[in-house]
């Protein structure tokens, strides 16, 4: 009995894995499968881009020190401590994720802005306005971390394979950002207005400013590098040593399984272009489809995975970036980040999930057939 309950429960905790980091256990498996179509050899190492990878990792550590400090936390409460105004109140909070996740992705955004939402708001008694505000935060990470080479990991990804240029990147995302802000404001702009009193429990923690000065240094290291400027081998050493040295405990930040996922991908596209078969296969139903079958796939295994499959089958970039930052509206695990939207409201007293599922995918096909269109006219 003792050893049943002890597969039992080993068991259980395997499952309960899966369930969490299911797109790291696909990229895996994806991977090990394919060693029995190509073995195994030491060409495998060129399948990897440790850029990216290396990118990824000084990103996420540096990322989670800053936020650690709480600056996006004070800014938030300088921005709506005085506030009166419902439409306002509302309007900053779903901008504050919006313009941050250029800068400090989409998940680390939601991350910061979503629960100082829920508690600005059960504070100022308009719990009624929770779920719109959360569902547009969401999209307003999703749809402002698209103007950045550094917004979210696909973008960092395409970039860095495709040798675009900050310049040229920037404007193939640029009018659909725009487009993206004008149709928020828009939404939020037309909603009910109350008068309000804020009220909420202001941030104690303590910015250490020379650690917060180290932080914005290496963060700028880190963008030479996505400029070309620098090579990524140096501002990878520099930040790992600084890690060891002054960050030790940001280690445990860093989203490991993340860049397992990667891996994974890696290894398993590279085999695939092994069978010519297939790689011309997958070339043949991608050509002139790049940014539809993009954005579908990203709704059924969400766009980062899509991003990772599609990418090493064609050569047209830039409507795989458009499809994949476009894929995160739609289904809930279309981008990864609007699950952690989802579980911090249904963890919240009096949360109504079905009627957050309702609106979220109300609002998304809004925006889905809002960036269509617009992509229709700047692509036809």
């Amino acid at each position: 009995m003792g050893t049943d309950n002890k597969d039992l429960t080993i068991m259980k905790k395997i499952i309960t894995f899966i369930k969490k980091e299911t797109v790291f256990t696909i990229a895996i498996l994806l991977g090990l499968c394919s060693m029995a179509i190509v073995p195994p050899s030491k060409d495998c190492i060129g399948y990897f881009d440790w850029k990216v990878l290396a990118l990824l990792f000084c990103m996420m550590l540096i990322v989670a020190g800053i936020r650690e400090q709480w600056i996006f936390r004070r800014l938030a409460e300088k921005l709506t401590a005085n506030v009166k105004n419902s439409k306002i109140l509302e309007l900053i909070l779903v901008l504050l994720p919006f313009f941050s996740s250029m800068l400090i992705t989409n998940d680390v955004a939601l991350i910061t802005f979503v629960p100082f939402a829920l508690a600005l708001l059960n504070g100022a008694g308009l719990q009624h306005r929770i779920i719109r505000v959360v569902v547009l935060q969401t999209i307003a990470a999703n749809l402002g971390s698209m103007l950045t080479p550094i917004g979210n990991p696909q973008n960092l990804y395409l970039y860095t394979l495709s040798g675009m240029k900050p310049g040229d990147f920037f404007l193939v995302m640029l009018p659909f950002t725009i487009i993206s802000l004008i149709t928020l404001v828009c939404i939020v702009l037309f909603g009910k207005k109350d008068e309000i009193k804020v009220c909420f429990e202001k941030a104690s923690m303590p910015i250490h400013k020379k650690k917060l000065a180290l932080l914005i240094l290496l963060f700028l290291l880190c963008m030479a590098t996505v400029a070309r400027v620098l090579d990524y081998r140096i501002s990878f050493a520099v930040v790992l040593v600084t890690g060891l040295i002054f960050f030790r405990n940001l280690f445990r930040d860093v989203d490991y399984y993340l860049l397992g996922t990667f891996c994974g991908f890696f290894f398993f596209i590279g085999n695939m272009k092994q069978i010519a078969a297939v790689s011309d296969m997958i070339n043949g139903m991608l050509k002139g489809h790049e940014m539809l079958t993009s954005f579908l796939l990203s709704q059924v295994i969400s766009n980062v995975p899509a991003t990772m499959l599609l990418s090493g089958f064609t050569k047209e970039y830039k409507q795989l970036l458009i499809g994949v930052n476009m894929g995160g509206l739609g289904t809930l695990i279309a981008s990864l980040a609007s699950l952690i939207s989802y579980k911090f409201y249904a963890v919240t007293q009096g949360s109504q999930k079905g009627k957050y599922m309702l609106v979220f995918t109300a609002y998304n096909l809004l925006f889905i057939i809002v960036l269509m269109i617009a992509c229709l006219g700047l692509y036809r």
